[in-house]
């Protein structure tokens, strides 16, 4: 049977609609934005990591040149902090405190980068110019910086009222069982290593614009973010007390999000009290150094494994011991990561005792939060890297490792020692195709050529499995228009993705209409009355059926209007090209002419709603090749492939992108990007001289290709792509750096980033030896 693809619909790779503004300078972003008699705020920040604090007069600050304000911690003490309420229940049934994080602080700065003070004056240099004659006194302490020891006995409290460190302790799985499991293996293999902490580093810094509107009796916030209901509720809710409708939230495009602009931070109030005092509109933009020193940082983990098996390799239970920065405040969503992380611990095995134990850290750092992934990354990185470590003690093939402990297909749905319900899966089938698209039997003459020129060669391979669109739903309006358009309203927000056209497709297959008559709207509270946001790769899993849904009733109720003024039956309109026709006939209606003939509003609206009950679960096989000079321990990445089961494919064009993004991001965390910290809470890896970012250069062309098994969970078999290609990627290029040093140097360990210098002496020590 021939699959025929409709021109604009589901499975087609249409271009994207939104990239001509953007490749032509024509993107309207938050700094593109100018308030009339807008104003511009700069914050004074902390420079050291902990310590208390005095401040001087404020008077020549406020008196300096264009100055028109000037906050203290003590002016915006009626302001509530910014507070997470995703703390998870701890062994004992209790939900640890929280650490909130204050607008302004008021006596005590607790990382590089705390917020002291707000200036408003007529420009950001002006402002900035005021900030230096505040008269900040810092008696300082000595800090916590580091993740490992951060409940060492003699580590500096952060909190010292907490007695300790610890943020908190979660526990998933069955010790007991886990205990019994452990004594009787034939086998325990072990690990330790650290999940080094990134920088996101999106393309355009945050920026705010506050306004307080008298003739509206309310605020108006212009950010980028990742959704704009959760930015005004817990603005509304947690910092101002006010009714949700006495705030309108604006976002217009954005560039990059990954998890970090997902969150409320200090400036978006800051711009708002500002404005309601001035009564005019008050802009903070950040520069780079400020996205280094004090957006929500990802990841830092210090990590301990073990796996028990049997004689033949199989894997019988999994014991995790997991330290998390949270960093020196809990960040929105901070305590939910590492425990979303952890209910993927087992990956795409079948293990059946699971003991892991999670400790949250407070150090003098940055808040971390979710990144890309946001935890199902580290989760990936755990099981994939202990699997080959497993491998390497028993003698056995990566491959055949994980053939031997793959959930089979007849085992689906399958229910993991965490509670996850994975609907459907073919691992090893995925893993096959994977290992035949990289010329894996084929591996050893190309090692022999590498050899000869005087390199090291290594194959790393990683099969993961993520949760993502997680359970609940994402409305979604669509409207026809007076000139025979229609628009989508949803709650999500694009920060790059292509949501435009993702969504412009769903309902352009339910009304044949070219997707360049549809537009889609997003990041405004006052278009809709709800919204979840973009994060977890929610929006066209959830925001693509219910577009699909209102689709399909806008449709309807287009052929109702069409039968009444046409005289004919409903069943005979057919929709195409912008009309209603009744089938096999010319007399046709165009969608302007509908608009005019509705005689109720509500029959040219239509809603769709599609409610989840369950994660869906997106898996798939990474292979990466790299070459390693192990005179200077450069890494090449010479070859990368992935095979990838998301259930099905909305536009191929759209997913390949996302993937490669993902990919390079994962890429990034194994071989280049690490956030240091000096021991006195400094951050050494401030700006880009001295964070490395992956270019273009740093990786090669990908083989991707999709291996589908459609989700059983999903009303239309999709899993969700937007942050898969970083959960399988990070473990790949690792491991495949690990194999070239064992084969060649019996090196069976070595800590991301996997840097040259970090390679090189490495290979060193082993000669040494």
């Amino acid at each position: 049977m021939t699959v025929v693809t409709p021109k604009f619909g589901m499975g087609a790779s249409v271009l994207r609609v939104e990239d001509g503004a953007f490749i032509t300078g024509k993107g309207r972003y938050t700094d593109d934005i100018a308030a009339a008699a807008q104003l511009h705020g700069y914050v004074l920040r902390s420079p050291v990591a902990k310590a208390s604090f005095t401040i001087g007069s404020l008077e020549d600050a406020r008196a300096a040149p264009g100055v028109h304000l000037v906050l203290s911690g003590a002016d915006v003490a009626h302001l509530g902090a910014l507070k997470s309420t995703v703390m998870q229940k701890q062994p004992d049934g209790t939900r640890a405190p929280t650490r909130d994080i204050p607008i302004l602080c008021r006596d005590r700065v607790h990382y590089v980068g705390d917020a002291v003070a707000f200036i408003v004056a007529d420009s950001r240099a002006l402002a900035q110019d005021a900030a230096e004659l505040i008269e900040v006194d810092y008696d300082g302490e000595d800090a916590a910086a580091n993740t490992a020891t951060a409940l060492d006995a003699e580590a500096p409290l952060v909190w010292p009222e907490l007695g300790s460190n610890r943020a908190f302790t979660y526990h998933l799985g069955d010790k007991a069982r886990a205990d019994s499991v452990f004594a009787k293996a034939d086998h325990v293999t072990s690990i330790e290593f650290i999940n080094n902490r990134l920088i996101c580093n999106y393309m355009e810094p945050r920026s705010a614009i506050g306004e307080w509107r008298d003739d509206e009796d309310r605020f108006v916030l212009t950010t980028g973010s990742q959704g704009v209901h959760s930015m005004r509720n817990v603005l509304t809710g947690q910092v101002f007390g006010i009714e949700s409708d006495k705030l309108r939230v604006v976002t217009p495009d954005v560039g990059g999000g990954f998890g970090t602009k997902a969150f409320v931070y200090r400036e978006h109030a800051l711009v708002l009290e500002a404005a309601r005092r001035l009564g005019r509109p008050v802009k903070w933009a950040s520069d780079r150094t400020e996205h280094f020193l004090t957006d929500a940082q990802g990841r830092d983990n210090v990590v301990k494994a073990e796996m028990a098996m049997d004689r033949n390799g199989r894997f019988l239970g999994l014991r995790v011991r997991l330290l998390s920065n949270v960093g020196a405040y809990v960040s929105q969503y901070g305590p939910v990561i590492a425990y979303i992380g952890a209910s993927m611990s087992t990956g795409v095995y079948d293990i059946q005792a699971l003991d892991v134990t999670i400790e949250g850290v407070y150090t003098n750092t940055c808040p971390v939060d979710a990144y890309r992934g946001a935890g199902r990354p580290e989760a990936a990185l755990l099981v994939e890297k202990l699997t080959d470590a497993c491998a390497r003690d028993l003698g056995l093939t990566v491959d055949e490792i994980r053939r031997r402990n793959f959930i089979r297909p007849e085992q689906f749905p399958y229910r993991t020692q965490t509670g996850r319900l994975y609907d459907v899966g073919e691992f090893e089938a995925h893993m096959d195709l994977s290992m035949q698209r990289a010329g894996w039997a084929a591996f050893p003459d190309r090692l022999a050529e590498a050899r000869s020129r005087g390199k090291i060669r290594g194959l790393g391979m990683a099969t993961y499995i993520e949760a993502c669109a997680f359970a609940g739903s994402e409305p979604a309006r669509v409207e026809l228009n007076a000139d025979g358009t229609v628009s989508v309203f949803i709650g999500t927000q694009s920060n790059g993705q292509g949501h435009a056209t993702a969504y412009a497709q769903f309902v352009s297959e339910k009304l044949n209409l070219d997707v360049a008559s549809i537009s889609v709207h997003q990041g405004d509270t006052d278009q809709l009355a709800k919204g979840g946001g973009t994060g977890g790769s929610r929006s066209i899993p959830l925001g693509g059926v219910s577009a699909s849904r209102a689709g399909a009733a806008l449709a309807e109720k287009l052929k109702k209007i069409a039968a009444d003024e046409l005289e004919a039956a409903a069943a005979d309109i057919e929709l195409g090209n912008g009309e209603a026709r009744i089938v096999g006939t010319d007399r046709a209606m165009a969608f302007a002419d509908l608009h005019a003939a509705a005689k109720n509003p509500d029959d040219l609206k239509a809603m769709g709603e599609f409610v989840q009950d369950e994660a869906t679960y997106p898996n798939g096989t990474h292979i990466c090749e790299v070459e390693i000079d192990p005179e200077t321990g450069t890494t090449e990445v010479v070859a990368y492939t992935i095979v990838d089961d998301f259930g099905a494919t909305v536009n191929p064009i759209l997913l390949a992108g996302q993937v490669h993004g993902g990919v390079v991001q994962g890429i990034g965390q194994a071989l280049q990007e690490e956030a240091v910290y000096s021991e006195d809470g400094q951050l050494l890896t401030a700006s880009f001289m001295d964070y490395t970012m992956p270019r273009a250069d740093s990786v090669p062309s990908f083989h991707f290709e999709t291996r589908n098994v459609p989700s059983t969970t999903n009303a239309m078999g999709m899993k969700g792509a937007g942050e898969a290609g970083t959960i399988g990627a990070t473990p790949a290029a690792l491991n495949a750096v690990t194999d070239a040093l064992h084969r060649a140097y019996g090196i069976t360990h070595i800590e991301m980033p996997a840097t040259p210098l970090r390679i090189w002496a490495a290979i060193e020590a082993a000669r040494q030896q």
